[in-house]
């Protein structure tokens, strides 16, 4: 298909290339972008649609080029119980991707002057005034390379010198949000929603609206509700910032948007933001870079993502920053019984199918 493709393209290109002298000029451009895009669609729909199809997807999946929608597709059921179907307005957990808001709002402090991430985090919390924590950087939790894995547990490491991931970090970095502002982790998120454009999105422990998609065990056959959801998400185990995040397909999508285009950070910030400081062998998705609570694609393409878990939510957010291309992935159920390869195994094959799209249009566009 991507040989079919190529072909296609460089076809088009050297027809777009030719132009009778009694006709205006031609936008070769315009003609080989649209062609590109059309074949783009045309792909991803084959492919992506093969993927829902072959997994029996319950969820929702985007493609999005800068403002222009590529691919979208909903199936399955938000609520199992009154067959209530997903549509583009379904609100899902998205369990990690949360990192990444935890992330910019520390890093927003840091622009206001009320901390910096080479501070050691017993300035700001007491938890950590002690032998063991007392090194510890907001830099290191950022990129999971503290050594914390519980907090008030023994450290798997001497700090900075591994990679050790840890939810216990992040809730460490929220609450350093709430000290160095004055404002609860909450009014802070919700800000940056608003900073971002999102209108639908919202944290476990404050949502109040409809249209939340259930989170379930199991699969098209036999589900059972993960119980007290999305409150559950603000609990000891999981935690707001480390995972309490409830978004939509085009919220995700805005923010990713916003964030990379530089709307909500300072171009030397997010540079720090995007910069890899670390390396992780993920159990599902191998071995990748790691900056402040995204992942990075280890070569080409170059890609800034974060997979997220929660009972019963498996999440994906990709973006490709050279194409401005963001892949959002949502769901509300998962056969854990199976193992969390399988249950991420459609975000893989989407993960695959788009960033073999992307390495194909930069061969495309070295080639005219």
């Amino acid at each position: 298909m991507i040989k079919n493709l190529t072909f296609l393209l460089l076809l088009c290109f050297l027809f777009s290339c030719k132009t009778e002298p009694s006709q205006a000029p031609i936008d070769k451009n315009a003609i080989i972008d649209s062609t590109i895009t059309a074949f783009q669609k045309t792909l991803l729909e084959q492919q992506i649609d093969s993927v829902f199809k072959k997994y029996h997807f319950n969820g929702s999946i985007a493609v999005f080029k800068d403002s222009l929608q590529l691919y979208g597709k909903e199936n399955g059921y938000s609520d199992f119980r009154k067959k209530t179907k997903i549509d583009s307005n379904t609100i899902f957990a998205i369990g990690s991707v949360s990192k990444q808001f935890t992330s910019v709002l520390v890093l927003l402090q840091m622009e206001q002057g009320k901390l910096n991430v080479t501070d050691k985090v017993s300035q700001y919390l007491k938890e950590f005034q002690n032998k063991d924590y007392e090194n510890i950087t907001i830099h290191q939790l950022l990129n999971h390379t503290s050594g914390l894995n519980l907090l008030g547990g023994k450290l798997m490491f001497k700090s900075g010198s591994d990679f050790f991931y840890s939810n216990d970090g992040f809730n460490a970095l929220g609450k350093i949000v709430e000290t160095v502002s004055g404002k609860s982790y909450n009014d802070n998120v919700q800000e940056l929603f608003k900073k971002a454009g999102m209108t639908h999105s919202s944290t476990g422990d404050i949502f109040k609206g409809s249209h939340f998609a259930s989170a379930y065990l199991g699969n098209e056959k036999i589900q059972q509700e993960v119980p007290n959801m999305p409150k559950r998400l603000g609990s000891k185990e999981i935690g707001t910032p480390a995972g309490g995040i409830l978004s939509t397909i085009q919220d995700l999508h805005k923010w990713n948007n916003a964030l990379y285009s530089g709307k909500i950070l300072k171009p030397e910030t997010l540079k720090l933001f995007m910069a890899k400081s670390a390396e992780r062998r993920h159990a599902v998705f191998g071995k990748m870079g790691y900056a402040y609570g995204i992942m990075l694609n280890i070569g080409k393409p170059i890609a800034y993502f974060h997979s997220g878990y929660v009972k019963g939510s498996p999440s994906l957010n990709i973006y490709y920053p050279e194409t401005k291309t963001s892949v959002i992935i949502l769901s509300n159920i998962a056969d854990e019984e199976k193992g969390k390869g399988m249950i991420f195994k459609p975000h893989i094959e989407v993960k695959k199918i788009t960033d073999h799209l992307e390495n194909t249009l930069a061969q495309l566009k070295s080639t005219h």
